[in-house]
């Protein structure tokens, strides 16, 4: 493979990659690892297995990245639920460093109650997704719980459909 062909692969690649989001990161990084590794090594079968290895390791990079994401924002809201009497509702906001994840919303107290390990509330939450006016806004309920002296987050479900199988 020329030089020539290689770089086009990679360019192509990357571009793919920026066009797509963050789902398609592992692949695109696969595929030029593969890429990249057939041509210098001639041999197309490590090529290949190169590009499954670096595929399957952005992919769980990106996959820890966006759990602690989540986390910061499962983490702002629990901390302003903790602050928050019954009824009362107040805005909630992330932003992080990258522009990615960042979120707002709004939190309602629904209720409080003590179990025999904590005392917990629960909650709805609104997700708008932007910042203008009409932007779309999701609501959702989970649970809060004290932990010592923070609070955190304490449902699996129902809000999964906000953060998908990374909760």
């Amino acid at each position: 493979m020329s030089a020539r062909t290689l770089l086009a692969a990679l360019l192509c690649a990357g571009a793919g990659a920026a066009i797509s989001g963050c789902a398609s990161i592992g692949a695109a990084s696969g595929a030029v690892a593969g890429v990249a590794t057939g041509a210098v090594t001639a041999n197309p079968a490590v090529g290949i297995g190169v590009g499954i290895a670096v595929q399957a390791a952005t992919d769980e990079a990106v996959n820890r990245y966006m759990l602690r994401m989540h986390a910061d924002q499962q983490n702002a809201i629990a901390t302003l639920v903790g602050t928050l009497p019954v009824g009362a509702s107040e805005p909630w906001r992330v932003k992080h460093t990258l522009p990615i994840e960042n979120g707002h919303g709004e939190v309602r107290v629904i209720r409080a109650f003590d179990t025999a390990l904590a005392s917990c509330k629960e909650f709805a939450f609104s997700f708008v997704d932007g910042d203008k006016p009409d932007s779309k806004t999701d609501w959702f309920t989970a649970s809060a719980c004290q932990q010592g002296s923070a609070w955190k987050w304490a449902t699996a479900e129902p809000a999964v459909e906000r953060w998908g199988t990374l909760q």
